[in-house]
């Protein structure tokens, strides 16, 4: 059996150019561990777009895990909206999904998507917007409980395509993209190493306060750091208030740990104050909605007792003819 979690975000790179290395996401916690899907512009013998979806944070999960994805991918497109990306040679039909297996020795895939690089770089087929490419993602994830316990049948609805067609399916990745990277004393992965830099550029004495030498601490606090970080970048739209109720949590935690993040703090209060007003004016919204209706039906009725006085009133003007009055 197992448990399922699905999340459906989005990723905008910008000033996407074929000439840069890797382009990776902000990790997504799917479940109990975090993912990260990325594009690699210069992966050879590929002639169309080549993304892939990883474990963000494999040494998290117990010994044994095992993971079953399902991945649906989309790009914007300024005329169309948004396209899938994994329909094998057309966007015509609808987004089909990659099924992939995950396990301590598959900590990541990378596949093509039907999107070609001429047409992706060419700025009047609408994929780009001023160097602005937008991914969509929908990922659900099953902890498979029971290495062994599963039956055929729950093996067989299970099974990747890319174990039905090992030449055109998805690849296991080389885990070297796994290796941690150091930055200013935090082992980060390579697809956080970009932001847990600016953070430092931005903010020199964010860890100042922090003594721990364990790296597993580490690494924790800076994902919940990032985490933070990126709950305040949602649309208010998406964000909850128990998604607000969870930041305020982490920006305690980080507080007890040593992090100087008071400027977070007033990010994250002036988030809460725009939620508030954004919900007031959803409530004022629907009031004026249910007023409006009221005003529309009471023109209505108003125009139906009009037309009726105008009726009579005509039939009161109507002349008598010669007969009426002999």
């Amino acid at each position: 059996m197992a448990n399922q979690v699905s999340k459906k975000f989005t990723w905008v790179i910008d000033d996407f150019s074929m000439q840069s290395e890797m382009y990776s996401s902000v990790p997504v916690l799917i479940g109990d561990c975090e993912w990260y899907i990325f594009i690699d512009p210069k992966e050879e013998n590929v002639n169309s777009l080549y993304m892939g979806l990883e474990v963000a944070d494999p040494e998290s999960l117990p010994s044994g895990w095992r993971r079953y994805v399902k991945l649906r991918l989309s790009v914007g497109n300024q005329y169309l909206g948004e396209l899938a990306l994994l329909n094998g040679d057309s966007f015509n039909v609808p987004c089909v999904e990659n099924h992939l297996w995950f396990d301590q020795k598959k900590l990541g895939y990378g596949f093509s998507t039907n999107v070609p690089l001429t047409k992706l770089l060419d700025e009047s087929k609408g994929f780009l917007e001023n160097g602005e490419l937008k991914i969509v993602a929908e990922v659900e994830v099953a902890e498979v409980v029971g290495t062994y316990g599963c039956s055929e049948e729950y093996e067989c609805a299970y099974q990747s395509p890319c174990e039905m067609m090992p030449d055109d399916g998805p690849k296991p990745l080389r885990n070297k993209t796994q290796e941690s990277v150091d930055v200013n004393g935090f082992h980060v992965l390579p697809s956080q190493v970009k932001f847990v830099r600016c953070i430092f550029e931005r903010h020199p004495g964010i860890a100042v306060g922090f003594r721990s030498k364990n790296q597993l601490l580490r690494k924790t606090s800076m994902n919940f750091l990032l985490n933070l970080i990126e709950t305040l970048c949602q649309s208010l739209q998406d964000l909850s208030n128990e998604d607000l109720e969870d930041a305020d949590i982490s920006l305690t935690y980080l507080k007890d740990v040593g992090f100087e993040v008071e400027w977070l703090g007033c990010i994250l209060d002036d988030v809460k104050e725009k939620k508030e007003k954004e919900q007031s004016s959803l409530v004022r919204l629907r009031e004026m909605d249910d007023s409006s209706l009221k005003l529309k039906q009471k023109c209505s009725d108003l125009d139906a007792l009009v037309k009726e006085e105008e009726a009579e009133l005509s039939a009161t003007r109507t002349p008598l003819s010669f007969y009426e009055v002999v």
